[in-house]
């Protein structure tokens, strides 16, 4: 299994490997959407700070690439830009966004693409995937959950090379997974020998209830002691459930470097619209 992204976090302002480049920046989609100056400026700022480690890709849509583009132009970043780019222009927009970006290597480069599945997850379409997106840029897809042959695509997705993505949540309740879905995609990517990655929803440490929405939001450490399980053969879904914020943080803290390689190879990343509540929510809890 590889992620092919470097999990050391970079300069002297280091996190740990459990830790290092987990969140994406997602500060150009809902529920906040930022205009892409200030997404920008926010981005490249974070990298700069205390904990810029924990930071990883900034998440660009195709459509708006070209948007990009002319905002680094302004005061090209050194180094470049490391971006994901989200198709939501259907695979027939990635050859021209690709080629977008290799001219302007100076000013970004692509490290991974997400796109949406089709419905069926067809091989064909995968194949047509691997061949629009270069070797060295990680492929994402996200089947779609929802009906019987989910987990069937979730394996297709990985026997083809590719990561699979999980979406934890969205506006309304059944944008949330189960624990059990959760649960089954989890342990389904680390028996195939496939990284993924996870999407929204993620905004609590800890498992939480949020009484302003009436939704109940997964927690990233709850998922990141899921993988841990998933890898030695502990119990997944009481991980997943549990709402015990200094029993998950001790299982989490208590992982040497090796152990939290390992599950950073299942768990790669995940994408949030903010990069201040998940590291305020770590340092919280003593884990930063």
């Amino acid at each position: 299994m590889s992620t092919v992204l470097d999990l050391h976090a970079p300069g002297p302002r280091g996190v740990p490997p459990l830790l290092a480049r987990l969140v994406d920046d997602a500060a150009l989609f809902p529920p906040g959407p930022v205009a892409m100056p200030d997404a920008v400026a926010a981005h490249l700022a974070s990298r700069d700070r205390p904990h810029a480690g924990v930071v990883g890709f900034f998440l660009c849509p195709v459509s708006r690439l070209g948007e990009l583009v002319t905002e680094l132009r302004k005061a090209p970043p050194d180094p470049p830009l490391s971006v994901s780019l989200i198709a939501d222009t259907g695979l027939g927009g990635l050859p021209k966004a690709i080629s977008t970006a290799q001219d302007n290597s100076k000013l970004l480069g692509v490290r991974m693409v997400e796109v949406p599945a089709s419905s069926d997850v067809d091989a064909t379409w995968l194949v047509q995937l691997t061949e629009f997106v270069p070797d060295d840029v990680v492929r994402v897809v996200e089947p779609r959950r929802g009906h019987a042959d989910w987990l069937q695509g979730v394996r297709r997705v990985a026997e083809a090379g590719c990561w699979p993505k999980l979406r934890c949540g969205g506006q309304a309740t059944e944008s949330f997974p189960s624990v059990d879905e959760v649960a089954d995609f989890l342990t389904l990517a680390y028996r195939v020998g496939r990284s993924f990655k996870a999407t929204a929803g993620l905004h609590y440490a800890v498992r939480t209830y949020d009484e302003a929405t009436g939704l109940t939001h997964h927690g990233l450490l709850n998922m990141l002691v899921a993988a841990a399980r998933a890898v030695s053969g502990g119990d997944v879904h009481a991980a997943l459930r549990s709402t015990d914020s200094e029993e998950l943080t001790a299982e989490a803290a208590a992982l040497d470097d090796a152990d939290a390689h390992a599950v950073r190879e299942v768990f790669a990343c995940y994408g949030s619209a903010t990069l201040d509540g998940p590291v305020a929510d770590l340092v919280r809890l003593g884990l930063l």
